[in-house]
């Protein structure tokens, strides 16, 4: 390795001290100072937050020494040191209400050690404000407040309403301080992963401007594509010969891997940053953004809502909808959206409406294979063995094996899907189809509730029919009589025609019929 990586490290002074890789974002970060007051920001987990906030806590208090070399040091002339309050809830987990305030707690005592504790026996709202107007009178200088995941409490508590309601008022209270103090502060950060906006946390902090789909700041967390070949081609280098590549393919991986996010129309793609420095540090390729954490609750919803998961590929939103998530529990889309699994790809000036879809392989994959066992039914219960067991079926040619296998996922489907058959058979084809097309040629289309499959290997090509409660003959003839196969006349591979009927009867394939 030709340098150290700040993985897990998340204070700006430590890496700076330390020696780490920096990826300089101070130019920006002088722009968001010199521009603005108040402001919030929502980005994907472990994309960088807890980072720009440490880097501004720096700036705020004068740490001039920090920024040598950096663009900071040629862009600040003055250097004022401010007092700065840093409150972060990232670090606990958040069981009852006795969590948050047990953290809040914490905060506020470590800031009473050095301005007074006159106002302890209030409520934490009231200290609050009472510590920003001491800091400030006692320092002579307006008062700096950054909180890093606001919101954390509020997720640990998706599901379970009295608590989620309890955080959310307690919350609303606290931060509501930032704008009846208006007077005392110089600057405020709030970043987390979602809005939650509407009647809740921000209905009385209508003076924070959200650049979560800002263009000027949409680079602010991240690596963009000129960042990483400006700073870390040497370590691309490296990388490529470790893996047995060349550079131009150890590029073209990275980038299918942690590229592709957007936080704003028509700006840079930007690199997952957590991932693509654990990539270099390894020096090996993996799916370390998404094994961090599992997106348990987000299954959870899809199912609940009964999303069409076809709508994961081509996905519509507005950019009211993408800053909040309050209608979460009929639209999934803001959640997913804020949490890293979906991306903007396109927009719709006409309209003003964004086209969503995954990011990167390692989010579409990670994403797909972790929706397998919620959706399906596995016998060994291990979805790499399930699919690696698939895709060696598909490609030896045993079409009877890989459908009895495909038989198996709806095995067990359960009473309460009764109602949405249909949904559920396209939900799990969508993804065990999906998932079959990072390893093999796998292609489909949704069309009246009907299914058309075809997928090619290097040696087969399978060009199949689904039919709801017809029959697999049905299934078949329509293959022959529609000419499915026609296109495929003149390919020297071995072509099977297959016919697979669906049973609401017995919930899952009741039979299939495989022509060569």
């Amino acid at each position: 390795m030709s340098k150290i990586y700040p993985v897990g490290i998340q204070s700006f002074e430590e890496i700076r001290r330390g020696g780490y890789c920096y990826v300089d974002k101070t130019a920006l970060i002088y722009q968001l100072v010199k521009t603005g007051k108040y402001y919030f920001l929502s980005r994907p987990r472990r994309f960088g937050k807890s980072l720009l906030i440490s880097t501004l806590e720096a700036y705020f208090l004068g740490k001039k020494e920090l920024f040598k070399g950096l663009a900071m040091e040629e862009l600040e002339k003055d250097w004022t040191t401010y007092p700065v309050l840093h409150l972060d809830l990232n670090a606990r987990k958040y069981v009852d209400a006795s969590s948050l305030n047990a953290i809040l707690n914490q905060h506020l005592e470590s800031w009473e050690a050095i301005y007074g504790d006159e106002k302890k026996d209030r409520a934490p709202e009231e200290r609050f404000a009472w510590l920003i107007e001491k800091a400030c009178r006692t320092t002579g200088r307006n008062v700096v407040v950054l909180v890093d995941e606001y919101d954390k409490p509020m997720l640990q508590a998706i599901g379970n309403e009295p608590l989620l309601t309890d955080y959310r008022n307690t919350l609303k209270a606290f931060y509501g301080v930032l704008k009846s103090c208006d007077k005392y502060l110089c600057f405020a950060l709030l970043t987390g992963v979602t809005k939650f906006s509407k009647v809740s946390v921000f209905s009385d902090l209508n003076n924070l401007m959200d650049i979560s789909l800002s263009n000027r700041f949409a680079n602010i967390c991240g690596i963009t594509e000129n960042e990483l070949y400006r700073d870390l081609e040497e370590d691309i280098r490296l990388l490529a010969e470790a893996n047995g590549m060349n550079e131009t393919e150890a590029r073209q991986t990275l980038k299918e891997w942690y590229d592709g996010y957007h936080f704003a129309e028509n700006t840079e793609d930007i690199y997952n940053p957590f991932s693509l420095l654990n990539t270099l540090a390894e020096m090996k390729f993996g799916s370390y953004w998404f094994e961090t954490g599992t997106p348990t609750f987000l299954v959870e919803l899809l199912q609940r809502s009964k999303y069409d998961l076809h709508r994961l590929a081509e996905e519509m939103a507005t950019a009211d909808s993408l800053g909040g998530i309050d209608t979460m529990e009929t639209n999934p889309v803001p959640i997913l959206y804020q949490s890293g699994y979906l991306t903007i790809k396109g927009f719709d000036k006409e309209f003003r409406t964004y086209e969503l879809g995954f990011p990167n392989k390692e989010v579409e994959e990670g994403f797909t294979k972790f929706l397998l066992p919620n959706y399906a039914s596995l016998s060994s219960g291990n979805p790499s063995f399930e699919i690696s067991s698939f895709v060696r079926e598909v490609r030896g040619g045993n079409a009877d094996a890989f459908m009895r296998r495909l038989q198996s996922f709806f095995a067990d489907t359960p009473y309460e899907l009764a109602r949405d058959l249909e949904r559920h058979y396209q939900n799990v084809l969508f993804i065990v189809f999906k998932l079959l097309g990072f390893y093999t040629q796998a292609e489909y289309r949704t069309s009246n509730g009907r299914i058309d499959m075809v997928v090619k290997t290097d040696r087969y090509i399978y060009v199949m029919e689904f039919k709801l409660n017809g029959t697999a003959e049905e299934a078949i003839r329509q293959i022959n009589e529609k000419g499915y196969a026609a296109p495929f006349a003149s390919d020297g591979r071995i072509l099977y025609k297959i016919g697979v009927n669906f049973s609401n009867e017995i919930r899952g394939i009741e039979k299939w019929i495989v022509e060569e």
